[in-house]
């Protein structure tokens, strides 16, 4: 179970929901309306534990409700009083799910608040300076932006941080997923096909259904020898797709003719089938592109190194001067296994010879990862820096390594954790609700729950 539980953790495998406070920007220039008058007490919509939420934030948020439903073109909207309930109590489980978070200390980094608004702003097409003239423009401060940005991006941590330890999967459950036709069919492969249609009539004459099959085989040799699909499709085909150069889309296999399925799937990425004659005429078709599962392949490489760190009893100077007379030693003909053994102040690799396994360049650190890919096979790199300390590298093989088994199992324990994540999620919230005690001010009196 350690490989699933190292990739649960390592890849962060919960709800990675939308800033959905990001959605004020599109909606920044509405003025919030004044709260209802059933509202007897002024300011306070609900009382959260020893907390409230306002009734100018009900009224924000019905407003954005209301442009959003607009902008979709439904002008009959529900019931008024039906949508401030579901409103009031969306706003109350946000203000548990933020008292938790105080409890538990989660806090939201400066960095990690700006990171998020620099990426908002950059789908908008926009830098940072002209973001916030947007903003002020609209009559929103930047500091109220960012704290609307702080609000959801603390629920998505404390609901990844308390949910996730609700989360269990076994290899079992994640083989069964694998196994299951459903996921059979989620993870299948998609292929792009190219489609020429040479039409031929039925009442063609032996010697026009003859040149017919001659034009289709020059076709199908112009491609192979690298003319444009494209091209070839407007000038040539019959199709309806023949103006956009013959471009079926991405289709699973399921999803392809039956005339030309058989076809299409024995093709490699690039290649063009022989025509196939139909009642129609000839089809023609490439294989553009092709994706999915089967399709993970990871370039590896097999290195090994001999890392020297400066000390409190071995300066700078000290290392880069004995990092040297190992690379000369090395030249010079002794073995570059004995002294990794010897000399090596990485322990992972030292016992090994210095070997660091067969691994991507991208486990590597940036100074490592160039010496790495800028290097043959076998050879031996001149000392090198990174942050880790001084380096000296010999590339002992190159390989691809089919991952399409690794990348099922990666998606099959996304898919499951994504669907108990729902779960677990629904399952705390209700239990922070049921314990909680909430008085909402609505009407004229006040109602506990």
């Amino acid at each position: 179970m350690s490989n699933l539980h190292k990739h649960l953790t390592s890849n962060a495998l919960w709800r990675n929901r939308p800033l959905a406070t990001l959605a004020l920007a599109a909606a920044l220039s509405i003025a919030a309306p004044a709260w209802p008058a059933q509202v007897c007490v002024e300011g306070i919509a609900a009382i959260v534990n020893e907390d409230v939420v306002l009734a100018s934030e009900v009224a924000r948020r019905l407003a954005l409700f209301e442009e959003r439903m607009r902008a979709q073109g439904q002008d009959e909207l529900p019931e008024r009083d039906a949508i401030l309930s579901q409103i009031l109590e969306q706003l109350v489980m946000e203000n548990l799910q933020l008292q938790e978070a105080k409890a538990r200390g989660v806090e939201i980094e400066d960095e990690a608040l700006t990171d998020s608004v620099q990426a908002y702003s950059e789908q908008q097409g926009l830098t940072l300076d002209q973001f916030r003239e947007q903003l002020a423009a609209s009559g929103m401060s930047y500091r109220e932006f960012r704290d609307e940005v702080r609000r959801e991006l603390t629920l998505q941590r404390v609901q990844q941080n308390v949910v996730n330890r609700r989360i269990y999967l076994t290899e079992q459950d994640v083989e069964s997923l694998i196994a299951s036709p459903f996921f059979r069919d989620y993870i299948s492969d998609e292929y792009r096909i190219g489609h020429i249609l040479l039409q031929v009539s039925q009442n063609a004459t032996p010697e026009a259904a003859l040149e017919a099959t001659r034009t289709a085989d020059d076709i199908v040799r112009q491609l192979r020898e690298g003319a444009d699909f494209a091209r070839m499709a407007v000038e040539h085909s019959a199709a309806s797709t023949a103006l956009e150069g013959g471009d079926l889309g991405w289709r699973k296999a399921s999803q392809i003719p039956g005339l030309f399925a058989e076809a299409v799937l024995a093709l490699e990425v690039g290649e063009t089938a022989d025509p196939v004659r139909a009642s129609s005429g000839f089809h023609i078709v490439q294989l553009v592109a092709k994706r999915g599962a089967s399709q993970r392949r990871e370039q590896q490489t097999l290195a090994r190194h001999i890392l020297l760190k400066p000390s409190t009893i071995r300066s700078e100077e000290q290392t880069v001067e004995a990092i040297w007379d190992l690379h000369a030693r090395i030249v010079a003909g002794e073995d570059f296994a004995d002294l990794a053994r010897e000399h090596s102040n990485d322990p992972g690799s030292a016992l090994a010879g210095g070997e660091l396994g067969w691994a991507p360049a991208t486990n590597y650190v940036d100074r490592f990862r160039e010496v790495l890919d800028g290097s043959q096979l076998g050879d031996l790199s001149e000392p090198f820096q990174t942050e880790h300390g001084w380096h000296i590298l010999e590339v002992l093989g190159r390989r691809e390594e089919d991952m399409s088994k690794e990348a099922r199992t990666d998606i099959a324990a996304r898919v499951l954790h994504q669907r108990r994540f729902e779960e677990k999620l629904q399952e705390w919230q209700s239990e922070l609700r049921d314990e909680a005690f909430v008085k909402t001010m609505g009407g004229c009196g006040e109602t506990a729950g």
